[in-house]
């Protein structure tokens, strides 16, 4: 059915990005990761739309025992049904988790598997964690992406991952900082959001940097060589 249209001829339907932040202490650093991935998203959604984008972030440990009790159960809770709902609807998703026993949180795990396996078929979606050591990084690949794979959403190429030293660094010359990080997942997950292609969507939003150039492997060496 077609969403109702506006005086401007725009459809009115919002849309919605739903991000789910598996942390655990109050604050938490992946609460905050979650806030400014979802952020960037809303803002890149909003350049040049006359839509609505509506936000909301799921917190997991608000919903540990509804979990505990469906698994055991089969039976979900309302704020629990409610919450799954909000994430098979989405129209965006981001989600990130603390890294436990160098994987994703057992929070975390037992949530998504509450999801009907293709709740998410097709679905962008943006991955990222948190840890307190940099050698934790490739969590996002060997854990995180197979698990998306499965749930057949589609993840966007940049996950972001930040360690404790990344919230006060800019980066060096080889490494992006985590605000440049963040700023390309959410421009990324608001290209699939709107049926852009990621490459042709980073140059519109003013993402394309020249970081991503490529430079032939030929040049590399000789910019290795001594004088």
């Amino acid at each position: 059915m077609t969403a109702p249209a506006g005086p401007t001829g725009f459809t009115t339907t919002p849309l919605r990005i739903v991000a789910v932040s598996a942390g655990l202490s109050q604050p938490s650093s992946t609460r905050m990761l979650a806030d400014r991935l979802a952020s960037a998203a809303r803002e890149q959604l909003e350049t040049g739309q006359d839509r609505q984008v509506e936000v909301r972030v799921i917190e997991l440990r608000d919903l540990a025992v509804d979990i505990a009790k469906n698994l055991v159960t089969g039976f979900p809770p309302a704020d629990l049904r409610e919450a799954v709902d909000a994430v098979a609807e989405a129209d965006g998703l981001i989600a990130v988790t603390p890294v436990f026993s160098a994987s994703y949180s057992g929070l975390f795990k037992s949530f998504f598997d509450l999801i009907e396996n293709t709740a998410l078929t097709g679905k962008p979606v943006v991955i990222a964690a948190t840890g307190g050591s940099a050698r934790h990084s490739l969590v996002l690949e060997h854990a995180m992406r197979p698990l998306f794979a499965y749930l057949r959403a589609v993840t966007v190429p940049t996950s972001v991952y930040a360690a404790s030293e990344d919230w006060g660094s800019s980066g060096d010359a080889y490494t992006d900082g985590l605000p440049s990080r963040i700023r390309r997942a959410g421009g990324e997950l608001a290209s699939a959001v709107l049926g852009r292609t990621v490459s042709g969507a980073s140059r519109s939003l003013g993402l394309d940097d020249g970081l991503d150039a490529i430079v032939p492997f030929a040049q590399q060496l000789a910019d290795l060589r001594l004088d």
